[in-house]
């Protein structure tokens, strides 16, 4: 019975602090580990240790795989070199970096100790994600938090399995490397065939309550069976996440997708909340703890905030340079898209038959049959041609139209200078340090302080980074981004030519289908109920047609992910009410 309290009291709270944290402009996280807190202070209370199993194996893949399956693919594909960067390269220079710090800093405590202590506070948590959202940040800014928090983890996890082996043992570099790529390529495996063979079950299940209970346990279904191949169970739960959301609209029914989405929704809201509100419970019971101890509370609380401003400084010290490349990456596609643009035109002129092609062979030089000098061999534009294969040039104009695409998409949305500010401030840490802290061995050297300066760090991070983070974002500009009326018009328009091919196709009057798709008791046809059936059937024909042209403007990326979610989900609001009026629909 008292579990069964607590448990009730646990979601009202993370509840109020959900609907209050609109209110105050404080983010649900931060309010959750400042009442954690207080309630491990009153007397009645006792001591509150979670095994931190249930949080890496039940809580955190879960969480990851929800927030991949949502995650924005075009976005994650365009800047996926800025993730793997801050996922991965950031993760490890900040593991050795702090790792010499805090050997340098407590007395005793080895380098391999020191360097998993690194790793622990060197993965950032998503609730940054959550709160850069809410502000109306740019999207690019937010795939890219989004994306370095989903993949961070794992690596975190992998070198602090490595640094606690080598606190028993030596361990060698190419071992680590070894450990690390055998762990994420293993589990890659595992994440992409569990989400397709995911995919294809569910498009058989008809019941919408049945697919989404089968949903949940797709993360546990990716990450035990990586687990126990010594692979990291975390990043397999993200690649089956990944692989579903990019299938879901092919393969799931709109109402399965929706039942996915709002059940998703309170599972993340559930389980977040949960986290933080038990790090304020478990926080002062860890202080009391070590301010026993021969290290003493101040020296844990110091350390930790010296930490805090080491993790900020590396980060801040990688995000400059790795901007400034993605800038020049920009302007290099920016300036190729024209040399593409000749090509095309080149390959046009070949399908078209055009004698202007030189001696008529494809790769002839058209400078060469125009009495020009032949073009300069190193220039993209002017180098020749092969002969073409049947496909080709449609394969080609594809690949030109999503280069250009995403030469655009990169300079409408820079990261420059004060989008660079906003992605250093947003490197909280939180529900991974948390965990990971508490896998520390029990025989490890100073482990309550160890522990408890993982706790401060992710402590202050959140109290300051992120009670500052909206503050910061409105200071510099960056906020209030609204939706893009001109862009939504322009796929609406498109769309609507979708559905007025389908109905051309078959003969149909767009005039006389919503006549009759609005009038059931039509009196001038033999069967009006029939007839209502046959228009419900084409519409929902045009549906289908419109999604399909969605994903591949998805596919293209002419069009951004806001926008091409809200014209997914308009279209599947039309199905799912289609469905329901169904004259089966309640049987």
């Amino acid at each position: 019975m008292d579990v069964l309290v607590i448990g009730v009291l646990g979601v009202l709270a993370i509840v109020l602090a959900a609907q209050a944290s609109g209110k105050l402009g404080v983010a649900a996280p931060l309010l959750l580990v400042v009442l954690g807190i207080g309630v491990s202070l009153l007397p009645f209370v006792g001591d509150i240790e979670i095994e931190p199993e249930w949080i890496l194996a039940g809580v955190l893949p879960p969480l990851l795989y929800s927030a991949a399956v949502s995650m924005p693919t075009m976005e994650f594909r365009r800047d996926f070199r800025a993730i793997a960067g801050l996922s991965v390269i950031l993760v490890v220079v900040s593991s050795v970096l702090l790792g010499l710090l805090f050997a340098w800093l407590i007395p005793g405590l080895g380098l391999a100790a020191a360097i998993a202590l690194g790793a622990i506070v060197s993965p950032t948590d998503a609730v940054a994600t959550s709160i850069v959202k809410k502000l109306g940040v740019s999207p690019r800014i937010v795939a890219v938090l989004e994306g370095e928090s989903l993949l961070n983890d794992a690596t975190a996890l992998v070198l602090l399995r490595s640094a606690i082996a080598a606190t028993a043992a030596t361990v060698s570099f190419w071992g680590v490397l070894g450990d690390f790529a055998y762990a994420v390529a293993v589990a890659v495996v595992i994440g992409v065939v569990v989400g397709w063979l995911n995919l294809r079950l569910r498009h058989r299940v008809k019941d919408a309550a049945v697919n989404t209970a089968i949903s949940f346990t797709i993360p546990f279904i990716a990450s035990v069976p990586a687990e126990v191949l010594g692979a990291s169970g975390l990043v397999a739960a993200v690649a089956a996440g990944l692989v579903t959301g990019i299938g879901a609209p092919r393969w799931l029914t709109p109402a399965h997708r929706f039942s996915d989405a709002q059940n998703w929704r309170t599972i993340e809201l559930l389980l977040e909340g949960a986290v933080f509100l038990v790090m304020g419970l478990e926080l002062w019971t860890l202080l009391d703890d070590v301010g026993t101890a021969d290290n003493g509370l101040w020296t844990a609380l110091w350390i930790g905030a010296l930490a805090l401003v080491a993790t900020v400084l590396v980060r801040t010290a990688y995000v400059v340079p790795l901007l400034q490349g993605l800038a020049r990456s920009a302007k290099r596609k920016a300036a190729r898209t024209e040399q593409f643009g000749a090509i095309q035109e080149r390959i046009d002129r070949m399908e078209a038959g055009t004698p202007a092609l030189g001696d008529g062979q494809a790769g002839g030089d058209p400078r060469r049959s125009r009495g020009m000098p032949p073009g300069d061999p190193t220039r993209m534009e002017d180098r020749p041609i092969p002969k073409l294969r049947p496909g080709d040039a449609d394969r080609f104009r594809d690949r030109v139209v999503r280069y250009v695409a995403d030469a655009d998409y990169m300079q409408a949305e820079p990261l420059g200078v004060r989008q660079g500010a906003v992605v250093v401030w947003a490197g909280m840490r939180g529900v991974v340090t948390l965990a990971a802290a508490q896998t520390l061995p029990q025989d490890t050297e100073s482990r309550s302080l160890l522990v408890l300066i993982a706790f401060v760090v992710a402590a202050l991070s959140l109290l300051i980074q992120g009670g500052t983070l909206g503050w910061l974002a409105r200071r510099l500009g960056l906020t209030g981004i609204g939706v893009n009326i001109e862009e939504r018009e322009r796929l609406s328009a498109e769309l609507r030519e979708v559905s007025l091919k389908v109905l051309t196709d078959k003969g149909i009057d767009p005039r006389e289908m919503m006549r009759r798709s609005t009038d059931e008791t039509a009196s001038d046809v033999p069967d009006p109920k029939a007839d209502f059936d046959r228009v419900r059937a084409i519409r929902v024909e045009m549906i289908d047609a419109q999604r399909l042209r969605l994903l591949e403007l998805q596919k293209a990326g002419t069009y951004s992910s806001g926008a091409l979610t809200w014209a997914l989900q308009s279209l599947d609001a039309d199905q799912i009410s289609i469905e329901l009026h169904a004259p089966d629909a309640g049987e």
